[in-house]
């Protein structure tokens, strides 16, 4: 095949199935009120079906392009394409919430895969503008993927019912398989995978979510047992990788205190976003009596700026420093949290409207600018480790932000996630969201001066 069409079934693979990802983290949450009605189980047992596919998603990502260039790219991205298809055409037969907890983990395990395959795939295709231009793409992509998640999802369920917002992206990653033979083979390089340092972070990031979403139900003795074993295997990660000759995560980047500073205010822009878009459908379908459908529109106002204002956002970083534009952003993201203090039985799409674009418009403004940021703050030879560590540490506190909010909801509500005290727990959650940005937005200004300085000092 010539390599222009390789090329080209390369982008169509990786674009389709890199956008049914997203959609299965954002859409499953508009499912969840009515899969609990058919299948029965409490808050936790929700909770675990959005936080087995992150969980498994965040942690197996960390490993998975060191797989990826051991075993093969293709290898690895047809494995992953296979499990996720698997995970979801299985939903229909499970019968409890516990074998569709297990199949979502399988899920998130297989689209980490897929990524990280995807995305050497795409960086081995293509050179120079061409490859800006793929991975543009795959941003854009991403984007709409969670931006449309809750609509997509929510038409779904309600004509189709629960299931299939779980079974819907899994088939569309079906098409992909048939054109994974099309795609370039490479041979794997032999490299040796860390498997105790993947081994020792996936445990300690379970036994850490596992304390969040069971604590609450449990009592403190077993979260204070739950957050001392997490404590120790992460505190034993970073030990074994601090001894590895090629570690599986290069914690020397987390001494940079300008890609520190990035990598929180990016995390914090999700700890903001996919938690309200996990558990803002159980609100808006218990408390203000909307559909699933109409659930989804309504979080349009929320996801849609989020793919609009990138470009606004480059814009304005080439012409405003770049700690102004980011910490600006968290303020927005900030400010709209806050707005929630509005949610209520009564609450229309006008009223949710500044919220809601408030929280998008800040996401969509850094949307794709921090990554850059990002990694152009560390030295060019090693932009490859910085994009791992950085997604790394997005993914694993998005992950543990779902679980935190699940858990102060769990609390405040008694896990009845209904009537006044779902909306006065919601309150708790939005302001303290809009406390965890003022933070982040104190931090990264200090972190960006420092590191300034610091440059300014070795030039």
């Amino acid at each position: 095949m010539h390599e222009r069409h390789r090329g080209g079934v390369v982008l169509a693979a990786v674009l389709l199935s890199t956008l049914v990802f997203p959609l299965s983290i954002t859409g499953a949450s508009t499912a969840l009120p009515e899969m609990q009605a058919r299948l029965g189980g409490g808050l936790a047992a929700a909770q675990w079906v959005v936080n087995a596919y992150n969980a498994c998603f965040a942690a197996f990502l960390v490993v998975a392009g060191s797989v990826a260039d051991a075993v093969g790219r293709r290898r690895v991205y047809a494995a992953g394409v296979g499990l996720f298809l698997l995970s979801g055409v299985l939903v229909p037969f499970v019968q409890d919430v516990g074998g569709l907890v297990v199949l979502r983990a399988l899920g998130g395990v297989g689209a980490a895969a897929a990524v990280a395959g995807g995305t050497s795939l795409l960086a081995a295709a293509f050179e120079g503008p061409a490859r800006a231009r793929a991975f543009g793409l795959l941003g854009t992509v991403l984007g709409a993927g969670t931006a449309f998640g809750p609509a997509v999802s929510g038409l779904l369920v309600q004509s189709l019912g629960w299931r299939s917002a779980f079974v819907a992206p899994a088939l569309v990653t079906g098409a992909v398989l048939l054109l994974v033979p099309l795609l370039p083979s490479s041979r794997g390089t032999g490299r040796r995978v860390d498997a105790l340092g993947a081994t020792l972070f996936t445990l300690g990031l379970l036994a850490l979510l596992a304390a969040l979403v069971e604590g609450p139900a449990r009592g403190l003795p077993a979260a204070v047992g739950g957050l001392v074993v997490a404590a120790l295997l992460l505190g034993a990660f970073v030990l074994v990788e601090r001894g590895r000759r090629e570690p599986l995560v290069d914690l020397a980047l987390l001494a940079d205190r300008g890609f520190v500073a990035y990598a929180l205010a990016a995390a914090a822009f999700m700890a903001v976003l996919v938690p309200l878009l996990v558990y803002l459908p159980s609100y808006l379908i218990a408390v203000v009596g909307l559909s699933a459908a109409r659930t989804g529109l309504w979080l349009l106002m929320l996801t849609v700026p989020t793919l609009l204002l990138p470009t606004v956002g480059a814009e304005l970083a080439a012409r405003l420093p770049h700690t102004a534009v980011v910490a600006g952003a968290l303020v927005l993201s900030g400010s709209g949290a806050v707005g929630l203090l509005v949610l209520g039985p009564d609450v229309t799409p006008f009223v949710l409207a500044v919220p809601f674009v408030l929280i998008g418009a800040g996401v969509g403004l850094t949307n794709g600018l921090i990554d850059g940021l990002a990694v152009g703050s560390v030295p060019a030879e090693r932009a490859g480790t910085a994009a791992g560590v950085f997604n790394a540490v997005r993914l694993t506190l998005e992950t543990v932000a779902i679980a935190v909010v699940g858990a102060v909801l769990a609390i405040l509500t008694g896990g009845r996630l209904e009537g006044a005290g779902f909306t006065g727990a919601f309150h708790t959650v939005a302001l303290s969201l809009g406390g965890l940005t003022a933070v982040v937005v104190v931090g990264v200004c200090l972190l960006s001066r420092r590191s300034t300085a610091e440059r300014s000092r070795v030039g």
